[in-house]
């Protein structure tokens, strides 16, 4: 999760990329939104022990326009955790 928001940060497509399920990935993340990061706060994260297979992380991400509220939902892909999706927790 932090990692994901570290690529937002520093415009690191090829990350964000990476660590996201192909699944439910879009083709082309070039047309990411560009933010203003201003810091990322972890509300809540269930299960993601190294034991787990899938997790969920609440957080609240905010930029220079507002906050980002999400519950995101990872995965363990070949051993790594992928961001597989979420939904706004607002």
């Amino acid at each position: 999760m932090r990692s994901r928001y570290t690529a937002y940060v520093l415009g690191d497509v090829d990350h964000v990329f990476r660590s996201w399920h192909p699944a439910t990935r879009p083709d082309d993340l070039r047309a990411l939104p560009a933010r203003d990061w201003r810091g990322l706060e972890i509300v809540e994260v269930l299960d993601g022990e190294p034991s787990d297979e899938h997790g969920v992380v609440e957080f609240r991400a905010h930029h220079a326009a507002g906050t980002q509220h999400e519950r995101s939902r990872f995965t363990r892909r070949a051993g790594r955790w992928v961001y597989l999706d979420g939904n706004s927790a607002d």
